[in-house]
C-alpha cells in the first residue's frame, strides 16, 4: 500500500474499542509523516506514519458489511474480521460466520432456538454455500461426504476457554443422531448424547471465564452403518490440567465431602463390580449413569441424608 486516496476508510488502534474506523481527509503520499483523519464522532486527528509499513489497515466497502463469509471481504485483517463478526452478531443476530470451510462461532451466553429438529431438517441434504452459516451445515458436509465417498471425516472444534467447544460438539452429535433416519434415537445414539454430562463431571472445572470449563481435550469417534445411522462410539480424553484439579475439580469436592444433605453414589459395571467410580451426583446425572448400563449403590451423607 504505497498511497491512500481521499475519503478512504481506515482502521486505527484505540485503547478501549481496540480498533475504530476513521475517514481519510487528505491524500497521502509516500514520505509524509501524518495522516489527516476524521473519527466517527467528527473529531479530526493526525495519525503518525513513520514509514509505509505504518499505514493503517484499509476498511472494506460498506456493501460488504455483514458478509456471511469472511473470504468475500476485499481486505481480510484483524479489524475487518472483528468488525464483520460484530455486525453479524449485533445487526443480524447471527453467531455463525464462514471463513472458507472454517466456521467461526461467537458464544452468545444465552439459549438460542436455532438447534431444533426443524432446523436440522432444513440443513439436511443442503450444500454449505446454499444455507446461512451454522454448525449443522458443517456436520452435514462431513456426514454427506462420508456417506458418498465412504471415507472417514474429521471435524476439529477449537477455541479459548468458554468459547462453546463442548456445546458445539453436543449439537454436532445431535445432528448425526437425527439425520440417521429414525424418528426415535437408537440405544447407541442415546448413549453418545448421554455421555457428555459424565465427561463434564469428570473433567470440567471453574475458570475465571467459565463456571463449567472443560479441562481436557476430547477425541470422539463415531461409527456409522452403511445406511448412515450411528452404531458405535468411542470417546478419549487427553491433556487434563492437573494444576487446577486440587481446587477446582469435582473429585476434590468428593474427597473433602463439603456438601451436606446429599448422597454419595457408587456406580459400577455389572461385569466388573470391583471397579468402582464414586461421585456426588444430582438426579439428572444419576439417570445418565443408569442409562449407560451402570448399577448404583447409595450411602446417605450429612445430617438427615436419605437416599431417594
Amino acid at each position: 500500500m504505497a498511497s491512500l486516496e481521499l475519503y478512504t476508510n481506515v482502521w486505527i488502534p484505540e485503547p478501549d474499542a481496540v480498533w475504530v474506523s476513521a475517514l481519510l481527509l487528505q491524500d497521502y503520499s509516500p514520505g509524509e509523516k501524518h495522516l489527516q483523519l476524521q473519527l466517527s464522532d467528527g473529531q479530526e486527528v493526525q495519525y503518525p506514519v513513520g514509514s509505509i509499513s505504518d499505514l493503517p489497515p484499509l476498511g472494506n466497502p460498506a456493501i460488504l458489511e455483514g458478509e456471511n463469509d469472511l473470504t468475500a471481504l476485499s481486505f481480510l485483517h484483524e479489524p475487518a474480521v472483528l468488525h464483520n463478526l460484530r455486525v453479524r452478531f449485533l445487526d443480524y443476530s447471527s453467531i455463525y460466520t464462514y471463513c472458507g470451510i472454517v466456521l467461526v462461532a461467537i458464544n452468545p451466553y444465552d439459549q438460542l432456538s436455532i438447534y431444533g429438529e426443524e432446523v436440522i431438517d432444513a440443513y439436511s441434504g443442503q450444500d454449505m454455500g446454499d444455507m446461512e452459516p451454522h454448525i449443522f451445515s458443517v456436520a452435514e458436509e462431513a456426514y454427506r461426504t462420508m456417506t458418498r465417498s465412504e471415507k472417514n471425516q474429521s471435524i476439529i472444534i477449537s477455541g479459548e476457554s468458554g468459547s462453546g467447544k463442548t456445546v458445539s460438539a453436543k449439537f454436532t452429535m445431535r445432528y448425526f443422531a437425527v439425520v440417521g433416519g429414525a424418528s426415535q434415537q437408537t440405544s447407541v445414539e442415546e448413549r453418545v448424547l448421554a455421555s457428555n454430562p459424565i465427561m463434564e463431571s469428570i473433567g470440567n472445572a471453574k475458570t475465571t471465564r467459565n463456571d463449567n470449563s472443560s479441562r481436557f481435550g476430547k477425541y470422539i469417534e463415531i461409527g456409522f452403518a452403511r445406511k448412515g445411522d450411528i452404531i458405535a462410539a468411542n470417546m478419549r480424553t487427553y491433556l487434563l490440567e492437573k494444576s487446577r484439579v486440587v481446587f477446582q475439580h469435582l473429585f476434590m469436592q468428593v474427597l473433602n465431602l463439603r456438601i451436606q444433605r446429599t448422597h454419595l453414589y457408587a456406580f459400577f459395571e455389572p461385569s466388573a463390580s470391583s471397579h468402582v467410580i464414586v461421585f456426588i451426583l444430582n438426579r439428572s446425572l444419576r439417570l445418565t449413569f443408569l442409562l449407560l448400563g451402570f448399577l448404583a449403590a447409595c450411602l446417605p451423607l450429612g445430617a438427615g441424608g436419605v437416599c431417594p
